[in-house]
């Protein structure tokens, strides 16, 4: 009993020595190069037309991003959640405006440093294409889902955010009915009364104004 148990924590110093050894993973790289900077409920964290110097990782909390339409209205296009990354224009100057919705912890990454610390590392440049993938895919099934009626749509962007908050009952909302409207090109009023219904036909119950619970998930379809 003895040599095995001995022979196991040998095996295990081995493993921790060549975990301690091996380079960081990319994302961890990415976590290395600076600490999260806190941003409060609707704080910017940077505008249409600025430049472009920068990627970002949220660590917690969430962000909206949004184009200003001519009229003075804005159209938001994307909701990023604790793990996503955003910034990630292809232009030198951002094409969309972020904001926190609620109070945000986000890490702030220079594309130089960032590019300057991959040297080359094809491991980076797989994950920036990999993250520039994601993006587009969200983009592409923003586009559908504006295709669709007001219910489906509120029913369609319940099941993202659960999907995305990798629970199948229970959520939390980070953004408030407006912001909600703003992204599904509804009116506030019948987001609202949407969700009203699905909680009368037993679908959804509304605990609290951010919290949602999914009774039956076949009933949202």
């Amino acid at each position: 009993m003895r040599t095995i148990f001995d022979e196991n924590s040998k095996s295990r110093a081995r493993a921790r020595v060549r975990q301690l050894l091996s380079p960081p993973s990319t994302a961890q790289s990415i976590d290395l190069m600076c600490a999260p900077t806190l941003y409060t409920r609707n704080e910017q964290i940077f505008g249409e037309g600025e430049p472009a110097d920068c990627f970002y990782k949220i660590e917690t909390g969430c962000i909206r991003a949004y184009h200003t339409l001519d009229n003075g209205r804005r159209q938001l296009v994307a909701f990023y959640l604790a793990g996503d990354f955003f910034g990630l224009d292809a232009r030198d100057r951002h094409t969309i405006s972020t904001e926190a919705t609620t109070t945000s912890k986000v890490r702030v990454i220079m594309r130089k440093a960032l590019m300057s610390s991959g040297n080359g590392d094809m491991a980076m440049i797989r994950h920036l294409l990999d993250l520039t993938a994601v993006e587009l895919r969200r983009t592409q099934n923003h586009n559908l889902l504006l295709l669709k009626g007001a219910q489906d749509r509120v029913v369609d962007f319940l099941h993202e955010m659960a999907e995305r908050e990798h629970s199948l009952g229970e959520f939390d909302l980070y953004m408030t009915r407006r912001d909600i409207a703003d992204y599904l090109s509804l009116t506030v009023e019948t987001v609202s009364r949407t969700l009203s219904h699905l909680e009368t036909e037993a679908a959804i119950s509304l605990p609290t104004p951010w919290r949602v619970v999914l009774h039956y998930p076949s009933a949202l379809n």
